[in-house]
């Protein structure tokens, strides 16, 4: 017996999606242009999957600043910072992480999902309470795993239930650690963060905002959806990622919580993993200078996510409850989903297949994420493609006739 063996269940349904087209997991661009478009098959494709919302991955002053460190500082790191030391860039990029949230600590992992794992893990363990909402990311989940404290589960945005929960747990000793996101990154909903800051401030215990999918997207001046919600002092933990807004890859926690250089030595994902290269350090700090100072990047995102998601609504698509840089087109089944991926992609408009296990509900999903640098006529060429290929499955035309 192979060791892959217990997971050949898979089989049947990958050979089953092959069979229909293109293979999601093994999608292959001969180039990316810009970051909007790119070219597949030898034929130009509109982005519209790939959570660059601020559209910096072709920033000259960010691959300028990367490519001065490279030939500065070298290609990497090779150790983590414990066993290879700090280098000046990863120090800048922590201090302007802390000033940029206003927080007095901040610490940079290698991966966005490194600091889920590192920061949980690090912040409670065996003995402890974990309070997940029930979509939490998958990185949350291994976190859980890694942690070795209890993990209570409330329903998805339900202020309630988490009061709920944490009623139950009584006079329990052990720490309790909340988790939730911003923006979640399947459907593009919004945590109701204000009701549960005031959950966790009658019922006690931290809480953590994963804000991987908001940073850069909300608030005035882009710190997520805590700073936009007005209750960033209610945040004990906050969580990023620099591969969506920021445009290169890493991860972060910022906290004022006393102690926290502990973390950098109790943090194993962090300890044990090799440190950012300088040419994404560079990159990434060159972004959060953007961020700060260009407002107008977030205008355009929302325009351009309002456009969107209002287009594809008032076709009769069924979408996610507001508008958001992710818009979730719902299939009324997952054959459906898979022709649909696919005839997106022969017109050129490259998004996300999302089906079950890996969705809530176990919804078939068309996720799209859209960027400050779309254009409009990009996303109405998006728009009509979409109109098009509803009415040649008989999505459109099914779904006037029922809401008539």
């Amino acid at each position: 017996m192979g060791l892959l063996d217990k997971h050949l269940g898979y089989r049947a349904p990958l050979e089953a999606i092959r069979a229909v087209g293109a293979d999601p997991s093994n999608v292959r661009f001969e180039a990316i242009t810009s970051p909007t478009e790119g070219v597949l098959n030898g034929r130009p494709v509109i982005l519209l999957g790939t959570n660059n919302y601020l559209g910096l991955t072709f920033d000259p002053d960010c691959i300028d600043a990367s490519a001065e460190a490279v030939r500065q500082w070298g290609t990497g790191t090779t150790g983590s910072r414990f066993a290879n030391g700090t280098f000046q860039g990863h120090a800048a990029l922590e201090q302007s992480l802390a000033k940029f949230y206003g927080r007095k600590h901040a610490m940079v992992f290698t991966t966005g999902y490194q600091a889920n794992l590192g920061s949980i893990s690090g912040l409670v363990g065996r003995g402890d309470h974990l309070i997940l909402d029930a979509d939490s990311h998958a990185s949350i989940y291994d976190a859980a795993k890694l942690s070795g404290a209890e993990v209570i589960r409330f329903r998805h945005n339900d202020p309630d239930d988490l009061h709920k929960r944490l009623r139950r747990l009584g006079d329990a000793p052990g720490g309790r650690l909340i988790v939730v996101e911003g923006i979640y990154s399947m459907i593009g909903d919004v945590a109701p963060l204000k009701e549960f800051v005031d959950v966790k401030r009658e019922m006690g215990g931290h809480l953590l905002v994963d804000e991987a999918h908001s940073m850069g997207v909300l608030g005035e001046k882009g710190r997520g959806l805590a700073e936009a919600a007005g209750v960033e002092d209610g945040v004990d933990f906050i969580v990023g990622t620099f591969s969506k807004s920021l445009g290169s890859v890493g991860g972060f926690l910022v906290s004022d919580e006393e102690n926290f250089d502990l973390l950098r030595i109790v943090s194993r994902p962090y300890m044990f993993t090799a440190s950012l290269p300088p040419a994404v350090i560079a990159s990434t700090l060159s972004a959060l200078k953007r961020l700060e100072e260009d407002a107008s990047l977030r205008t355009r995102l929302s325009a351009n996510a309002d456009r969107l998601y209002d287009g594809l609504r008032d076709m009769g698509y069924s979408v996610g409850p507001h508008a958001s840089p992710i818009t979730a087109v719902e299939m009324p089944d997952q054959a459906t989903a898979v022709g649909m991926w696919n005839a997106l992609l022969q017109n050129g408009v490259y998004l996300n297949l999302a089906i079950p296990p890996a969705t809530p509900e176990n919804k078939s999903l068309l996720r799209s994420s859209v960027s400050a640098a779309h254009t409009p006529e990009q996303i109405d060429a998006v728009l009509a493609v979409f109109e098009q290929l509803g009415r040649e499955f008989g999505l459109l035309e099914g779904r006037r006739r029922a809401t008539a």
